[in-house]
């Protein structure tokens, strides 16, 4: 089993969301998150005062999935997400070495 985390563009979510239910998978867990020092600093203005952010609100998406899935996977995520810019985000696999539904005790790929 792999263990895939991405960390992408909020605007992202809902067709990665759709991706994963057409490649047959029933879930992914979401995260809201910020990314610092990635990209351009940004120059706000709140309430009449300037501030420099080098926050960038993100959202990251983990997914565990079947060996033989990772690859579709993978591709799918960063076809949606890629969009030649800056910021575009970062995948992360790795192996998982176990997976427990906790609800009914199911163990490896039966559990996820």
């Amino acid at each position: 089993m792999k263990l895939i985390c991405a960390v992408v563009r909020p605007n992202c979510l809902e067709d990665i969301r759709a991706a994963a239910m057409q490649l047959g998978l029933e879930g992914l867990t979401v995260s809201e998150t910020e990314q610092h020092a990635a990209g351009p600093v940004l120059t706000e203005v709140y309430r009449g005062a300037e501030y420099v952010s080098d926050r960038q609100h993100r959202i990251r998406i983990e997914l565990a999935v079947a060996d033989d899935m990772a690859d579709q996977v993978t591709e799918a995520i960063c076809n949606i997400a890629r969009t030649g810019r800056e910021g575009d985000g970062e995948l992360f696999l790795s192996t998982l070495a176990q997976a427990i539904r906790i609800r009914t005790g199911e163990t490896g790929p039966e559990a996820v």
